[in-house]
């Protein structure tokens, strides 16, 4: 039975998760939800507190495949989400940033929002992310980003989920009503982006994993 997984997004720029370009891809962080997570199931981000939208959902993806860090930076439909730190807004936080070295080496990081601020490798992001090495990828999405709807009350009340450390885990099932409400916020109409992410002129910033905080 498919399953949802819901979590507060801390940071949104567009980057975890990614929904330009016609999907919508979560390849760095939540790398437990990235290893358990089977096509099929859902993923929903909700607002929290460091974006000041508690109670919103800011996006909701269902998994329609998953492939490794490898495959994905090379694959020709996802080279677009490699990021370019010197391109548009959009550009600067493509997710695309991990695959081996050439021979079998180590990993290599692209510039990215995840490197340090003069674009080497952050080892300390790289570690966490490449922990699971799978990126989730969905052709069916909503992100509202900055124009994230408000989930009335009734309605995540029947799931039971409180904004929390971590993520929830409930059953397809339990979930329809939710389901179907955030698909109603879509008006039907699924795989685009309503509005930007909340943080997107911060596209220029780095997210530093041993300071907790962006650079």
């Amino acid at each position: 039975m498919a399953r949802v997984y819901v979590y507060v997004v801390k940071y949104d720029f567009g980057f975890a998760p990614n929904p330009f370009q016609g999907t919508c891809t979560l390849a760095c962080c939540m790398p437990i939800i990235r290893r358990v997570a089977q096509v099929g199931d859902w993923i929903v981000g909700m607002g929290g507190r460091d974006l000041k939208a508690t109670g919103r959902c800011i996006y909701a993806m269902q998994v329609s495949s998953a492939m490794k860090f490898d495959e994905y930076w090379s694959h020709e439909d996802y080279i677009r989400k490699r990021p370019k730190r010197n391109g548009s807004r959009v550009a600067m936080v493509g997710d695309n940033i991990y695959r081996h070295a050439p021979g079998g080496g180590g990993w290599l990081q692209e510039n990215s929002i995840h490197s340090m601020p003069d674009g080497s490798q952050d080892l300390l992001n790289t570690t966490h992310d490449v922990s699971v090495d799978r990126v989730l990828i969905s052709t069916n999405f909503i992100y509202f980003g900055s124009l994230a709807p408000t989930v009335p009350q009734d309605v995540i009340a029947s799931i039971g989920y409180r904004n929390g450390r971590g993520h929830r885990v409930y059953s397809a099932e339990r979930s329809s009503t939710f389901l179907n409400w955030i698909v109603e916020q879509a008006n039907g109409e699924m795989n685009r982006v309503v509005g930007d992410p909340f943080q997107l002129r911060q596209s220029d910033r780095r997210f530093s994993r041993e300071k907790n905080r962006l650079l």
